[in-house]
């Protein structure tokens, strides 16, 4: 780590400019520098005047890091792939499957009937199940068994979740609201963040906000297209799992687009054909355990084509409904 330069440093870690300000280091022209030769630069008197131990600044800088990095929920390792060992059914019975791999920018739709066990398999990859929970699973993260921090620690979230309802009680506006995230995970540049936040938002919605609009102001649209832009630009959790995102009021297939553009791993409950077919895999939830697991076929995806078709004109619909005009057959088949 310290073998990088000031400058890679910094970018990695925003965090540590406080370090150099609190320690009176002034880095100003050495960016190009490693630690250890900006610390080689400094003359005797400068490091008696700061009372400046070497060895011993080096270790604090390290030390800072990784406080930092585990206050933070930052980690330097991806998370590559999440498996999933079987357990069992309510009734005691084995799964039938031993192991399902799900790898990061994959899309997984989870379906089954209210009541099926879906919120329990979520809770089983939420706390990284070591065959301690009721179904028996046992969680594994990049084929190893989970670092407890996935466990134990409140700063590391394995999952991010966006349920149905999004309600805000926080009086600011959309456009603070990010920048506080922004802020509260260090971030470099908080203004630029939560503007590439909020475009990526107002293309999901469908209605366009202004980082201005007061986030209790939202629509129910709005607000879950600010909280899936968030996610997959900010959040550090690797595993996103969207609640009925065909009842969210955007554009879904966008959503799932950004997403794993940014390396998630996604697992959505859905009722849509469409949504389920959209993705890799689909887990089939029944009596409390996993049924089924499906690999979407070329057939379905062809069958997915068509569907979409048939979705773009009920979009259509939609829309022409909220902007007031009647419904004719040019919705239909324009």
């Amino acid at each position: 780590m310290l073998e990088l330069s000031i400058k890679e440093l910094v970018k990695k870690y925003p965090f540590v400019i406080e370090f150099f300000e609190q320690n009176r280091l002034d880095i100003k022209g050495f960016e190009e520098k490693s630690f250890e030769e900006f610390l080689s630069c400094l003359d005797e008197d400068e490091l008696e005047d700061k009372a400046i131990d070497i060895r011993g600044l080096k270790n604090e800088l390290l030390s800072y890091i990784e406080q930092m990095k585990e206050f933070l929920g930052i980690s330097d390792g991806q998370v590559n792939s999440l498996t999933i060992l079987s357990g069992k059914y309510k009734d005691g019975k084995a799964e039938p499957f031993e192991k399902l791999e799900i790898r990061k920018s994959e899309i997984i739709s989870i379906v089954g009937p209210t009541g099926s066990g879906k919120s329990r398999l979520l809770a089983d990859i939420e706390w990284a199940a070591q065959g301690d929970t009721p179904t028996g699973r046992t969680i594994l993260i990049n084929n190893k068994p989970a670092d407890p921090k996935w466990r134990y620690s409140p700063n590391n979230k394995l999952v991010a979740q966006l349920s149905q309802n999004m309600n805000f009680v926080m009086d600011v506006s959309a456009g603070e609201f990010i920048k506080l995230h922004a802020q509260s995970r260090m971030i470099s540049d908080p203004e630029k963040i939560s503007q590439e936040i909020l475009q990526a938002a107002n293309k999901l919605a469908g209605e366009s906000f202004s980082s201005d609009t007061p986030i209790t102001g939202l629509s129910g649209g709005q607000s879950r297209a600010l909280m899936i832009a968030d996610t997959a630009i900010l959040s550090a959790s690797p595993i996103v799992l969207i609640d009925e995102i065909e009842n969210a009021g955007i554009d879904r297939k966008k959503a799932l687009k950004l997403l794993v553009s940014k390396d998630k791993i996604v697992l959505m409950a859905t009722h849509d054909p469409l949504l389920a077919l959209m993705a890799d895999k689909r887990i089939v939830i029944k009596n409390g355990g996993i049924h089924k697991i499906i690999t979407t076929t070329k057939e379905e995806k062809e069958l997915c084509i068509k569907l979409e078709k048939v979705d773009s004109v009920m979009q259509r619909a939609r829309q022409s409904l909220r902007m007031g005009n009647a419904l004719n057959d040019e919705v239909f088949f324009e």
